[in-house]
């Protein structure tokens, strides 16, 4: 189903009274599709500390489950150990047979989430609310990344000295996959692939997502 099918059913329910609004930058279609999962990164690139700290700002704007702020995080660069995160999280975990990344395709910026609190159904919504934040701003940046949540967390407290167990790991780079999105229907399978040296991601279409349709 077209990405405007709700802009249409606007349209058709206010006609002409349906108020203007002038566009100005990225749309959030446009960061959305901007912020996919790379698995594979330009080495000559190099994440600087300053950019992750902007990355990591859109997080003192953002909701939190009863306000209490609970996310901390640990930013790790090329030259502050991105070599000893980097065998403590796994990428690609549904293509085990290319062992990503490749080499000389590996990230080597970090965003290390923790919580000051034990885990919970609100830490992990604001969790999942804070890393995805992050992504669209990585990605109105003009990088990209990868939330991973297969990490070895126990290693990463003890290898950076963290006061909190972190939760997951988000990877910031400048992206060099090419990624494609596929409409799939509600019974088929989700799992990632790749073809061609496209890598095709399974979406489940609009119209299985609304559980009440007119």
């Amino acid at each position: 189903m077209a990405d405007n099918y709700l802009e249409k059913r606007y349209e058709a329910t206010l006609g002409s009274n349906r108020p203007k609004v002038k566009r100005i930058g990225h749309t959030l279609d446009d960061l959305l599709r901007k912020s996919r999962s790379h698995r594979a990164y330009h080495k000559a690139y190099v994440v600087s500390r300053a950019e992750l700290e902007r990355i990591v700002g859109v997080c003192t704007k953002l909701p939190s489950g009863c306000n209490r702020q609970v996310l901390r995080y640990f930013l790790v660069t090329r030259d502050s150990g991105a070599d000893r995160l980097l065998p403590l999280v796994k990428m690609g975990a549904a293509l085990p047979e290319l062992h990503l990344p490749l080499p000389g395709t590996e990230p080597e910026a970090f965003i290390i989430a923790c919580s000051t609190v034990p885990e919970d159904n609100l830490v992990n919504i604001d969790l999942g609310i804070a890393l995805q934040s992050m992504l669209l701003k990585a990605a109105e940046m003009g990088l990209n990344g990868l939330i991973m949540g297969a990490i070895n967390r126990k290693a990463i407290q003890s290898a950076f000295a963290l006061p909190y167990q972190p939760l997951a790991v988000l990877a910031i780079g400048k992206g060099i996959d090419k990624i494609e999105l596929v409409a799939t229907d509600e019974s088929a399978s989700r799992a990632y692939y790749r073809k061609d040296g496209v890598h095709y991601v399974p979406k489940v279409r609009l119209a299985d997502l609304i559980l009440n349709h007119e």
